[in-house]
């Protein structure tokens, strides 16, 4: 069946209010997350820790400042932080980052929405929910239905 992220296994990369910030954002970015029970929730901080915490040290620290720049951002404009904003606040700010004149927070506003994605879809309940069956072997995948789609063996050197 896959591995489960249901255990308890330590969330070491974001601390608690990192993790409530990017839980407020994921609700505005995939709503269904909002939904998620105990279980699903430790999946979705699973699947995200495991990936950063695939990443350098530098990447981390620079995803918890992104994680502290968007909770404090609105400050400026709406004198409260992120996750004290109206759904329709939250937006605007989201939409703003990701629209940013300064590319660094346009890539970091994207990457933050690609972990997002990842904790979400990455759940085997959501990918079966929405019918994604991974290749694991994707070259392999698009060699089979080019060769369906032409008819013909492209590995097979054509003569």
């Amino acid at each position: 069946m896959g591995r489960t992220y249901a255990e308890s296994e330590p969330m070491s990369v974001l601390d608690d209010g990192q993790w409530a910030l990017l839980r407020a954002v994921a609700a505005r970015v995939t709503p269904e997350t909002a939904g998620l029970d105990a279980t699903a929730r430790r999946e979705f901080q699973a699947l995200i820790d495991l990936a950063l915490g695939q990443r350098p040290a530098a990447v981390q620290k620079q995803f918890g400042t992104l994680l502290t720049l968007v909770r404090l951002a609105p400050l400026v404009r709406y004198g409260r932080p992120f996750d004290k904003l109206a759904p329709a606040q939250q937006d605007a700010v989201i939409a703003w980052f990701q629209d940013a004149p300064v590319t660094l927070l346009r890539k970091g506003m994207w990457g933050l929405k690609a972990m997002v994605f990842l904790g979400y879809y990455g759940r085997p309940e959501a990918a079966a929910q929405v019918g994604w069956t991974p290749s694991f072997d994707g070259n392999a995948e698009l060699l089979a239905r080019h060769n369906q789609r032409q008819g013909g063996d492209m590995a097979g050197g054509g003569s």
